[in-house]
């Protein structure tokens, strides 16, 4: 009798402890519809820990495309996007953070899928990929850079970054990577970012200073000039491009409203601020990739 009661207790034990096993586990997600999703999302990422990039791609692909609705699906979109960037598949990577953006608006992970994105669009813009945006043209006898870019409504240094020129000499039979789409610019004053598009596709978005006051002009204004390594004339003084009073930092491009402009910065700690006395500011870093990017003519809009 004492055997049996004991065995009788063991099966309880037992159940117990496997209705608690089933009861987690649908807590975590490994049951219901959606649990081979949260198992594929485990196994992805254990294979990330131990860097078998082909296994977590794998298991992440079945996800995404079996699971599309859920709740890890955004997880895995943005988990995919940095194995594909990892294995420099730009394109890939970008097709996944654009979805994951389209698809899951409110998801907690939008503003590093939005950096991500700026960083891999950046990098097929100043590579030879060629995308739907782009054109690809053969150089003829007789061809400058500057009139191929005039042609196509681009810039000397973008056509050189996209097709890894060193220098302006090109040769007649040579295929170069164009790209074709039409670049603008939106400046939220509210939150001091610059948002740069392509045929309204999102490009990049960066950190910017504006006026204080509200000194910074509303309206949709065009890019008339651009000068690298700006003098700054203040108040009757030449302010030279190297010197650290030079507030105007490594770019200039001016707009249609008279003594308005983007530019650099020599103090980058106050980008994010409304500082300035009407102009937008930029690190000198971002002024200087947007500055290859976007031609004379470039449509500015500014937002409050």
């Amino acid at each position: 009798m004492r055997q049996r009661v004991l065995l009788g207790s063991g099966i309880i034990g037992v159940t117990v402890i496997g209705v608690g096993v089933v009861v987690w586990a649908g807590q975590q997600g490994y049951l219901g519809p959606y649990g081979k999703a949260r198992r594929l999302l485990g196994l992805a990422r254990q294979a990330l820990a131990h860097e078998r990039l082909p296994d977590a791609q794998a298991n992440l692909e079945e996800l995404v495309g079996t699971f599309p609705s859920s709740p890890w699906a955004d997880d895995a979109l943005l988990l995919l996007g940095g194995v594909y960037e990892r294995q420099q598949q730009h394109v890939e990577a970008r097709r996944m953070y654009q979805l994951l953006l389209e698809q899951f608006p409110s998801s907690p992970v939008v503003t590093e899928t939005q950096d991500r994105l700026g960083r891999v669009s950046i990098a097929i813009l100043f590579s030879p990929v060629v995308t739907e945006l782009d054109a690809v043209y053969e150089v003829r006898r007789g061809d400058t850079l500057g009139e191929i870019a005039q042609a196509h409504r681009t810039t000397v240094e973008l056509i050189k970054r996209a097709n890894s020129l060193k220098a302006n000499t090109i040769f007649p039979r040579q295929k170069l990577k164009i790209p074709t789409g039409r670049f603008r610019i939106v400046v939220d004053k509210s939150q001091n970012r610059l948002l740069l598009t392509e045929d309204d596709q999102f490009v990049k978005s960066y950190p910017v200073a504006t006026g204080k006051d509200d000194s910074t002009p509303v309206g949709t204004f065009t890019i008339v000039n651009k000068v690298p390594d700006p003098v700054w004339y203040r108040q009757g003084a030449v302010v030279p491009p190297d010197s650290p009073e030079n507030i105007l930092g490594t770019r200039w491009m001016g707009l249609d409203e008279a003594g308005y402009g983007i530019h650099g910065s020599t103090d980058p700690a106050v980008i994010g601020q409304q500082v300035t006395a009407g102009c937008v500011r930029m690190t000198n870093a971002d002024v200087e990739e947007l500055f290859a990017i976007v031609p004379i003519g470039t449509e500015v809009t500014i937002v409050n």
